[in-house]
């Protein structure tokens, strides 16, 4: 396969993030290319069929030309196929398709964050707190004994939950939802992600003051309860 794959990205986008952890566990070289999607080039809209990142781009090798993978899962399905490496999903085909579902529940969950993050409305954003404790107490009941979501071994379900995560380590800065008073299994999975290589090398280092910029931009209410609006 060529080596030389682009995965075209945004600076905040946990989607992208995805596929950059899978990346870096597969230990696969690529170039990442920025945009800004508030002002998206011309190039980036004549080969994203949604408008939306990630982005890959995959060339064809001695044909020339290239293809492009677009949705994050599967992208990180085409490197589980692809890509030598350790194995990011089970090998029985009933676990693997379970690791699959617990993905869309992990997409789901940042359905809700998008409204708890960038809501003004104080009633809006009680309802997505209370939708993300409910889904994270799910979650804590699938748990095993860690540290990640299957034990020991790293998934591409802890790849899609990493970037979820991600958001928590300013939110809770900001203010206690109280989100993860319930999920001690939870949170020690959240500790196991932050200190992996792959997941910390997912964003720029200066992620944090992106996403404050992000929610100011907003007038996010968590900013407003915060007091540091």
């Amino acid at each position: 396969m060529p080596q030389t794959l682009t995965l075209v990205s945004h600076l905040l986008c946990p989607y992208v993030q995805r596929a950059a952890i899978a990346l870096r566990e597969k230990d696969v070289p690529f170039e990442r290319v920025t945009i800004d999607l508030a002002d998206k080039p011309a190039w980036f809209l004549k080969i994203s069929p949604l408008g939306k990142v990630p982005l890959l781009r995959v060339p064809r090798g001695n044909g020339g030309g290239e293809s492009v993978l677009f949705e994050s899962n599967v992208i990180c399905e085409y490197f589980e196929e692809t890509q030598a490496g350790p194995r990011l999903h089970p090998e029985d085909p009933l676990l693997r398709a379970e690791h699959r579902a617990w993905m869309e529940f992990g997409s789901s969950i940042l359905v809700d964050l998008w409204g708890y993050e960038t809501t003004r409305d104080a009633q809006v954003f009680e309802q997505k707190r209370q939708a993300l404790v409910a889904k994270f107490e799910r979650v804590e009941a699938e748990m095993g004994d860690g540290p990640f979501f299957a034990g020991e071994r790293f998934s591409l379900v802890d790849a899609v939950f990493a970037p979820v995560f991600r958001y928590f380590e300013l939110f809770d800065d900001l203010y206690d939802s109280h989100v993860f008073d319930h999920t001690p299994k939870v949170n020690a999975w959240r500790r196991a992600l932050r200190e992996r290589p792959s997941v910390r090398e997912a964003v720029v280092p200066e992620y944090r003051q992106h996403l404050h910029t992000f929610l100011q931009k907003h007038e996010a209410h968590l900013l407003t309860l915060s007091g540091r609006n």
